[in-house]
């Protein structure tokens, strides 16, 4: 059996994907990854997922310059989730968000109000020209 048929993909052929900092253990983003994504991650050492908008791969970094390493590939128990542990590059700290902040998990419940506890790294605007 090949590792891929191993994953529960979804309907449309997909598997919620987390990627998460090797040495902070922060968790960055989270994608979604089709086989091929999956492969060309695992061919690359880089990661690439499937952009539900763009209905196109998406090589992480193609456009920021902020790439993800990745260090391990792990699946779930259920075989439904995708666990990347990456070292995010172009930025020191990295910036895996496309806000210019270091993670997309940048926003925290607060007293019932979602509150940014994460400042930007670098504008959008400079990163995406």
């Amino acid at each position: 059996m090949n590792w891929l048929d191993e994953i529960c993909w979804d309907a449309s052929g997909l598997v919620p994907a987390i990627a998460q900092e090797a040495g902070s253990k922060d968790i960055l983003m989270v994608a979604w990854m089709n086989r091929q994504a999956l492969q060309r991650t695992l061919e690359l050492g880089e990661a690439v997922y499937w952009s539900r908008s763009r209905k196109r791969l998406w090589h992480k970094g193609e456009a920021s310059g902020h790439v993800q390493k990745v260090e391990s590939i792990r699946l779930d128990c259920d075989g439904d989730v995708v666990l990347l542990t990456v070292r995010q590059l172009g930025h020191d700290p990295g910036i895996a968000c496309h806000t210019g902040r270091h993670s997309c998990f940048f926003r925290e419940l607060r007293q019932g109000e979602w509150t940014t506890v994460e400042s930007v790294l670098k504008d959008p605007e400079q990163i995406y020209t």
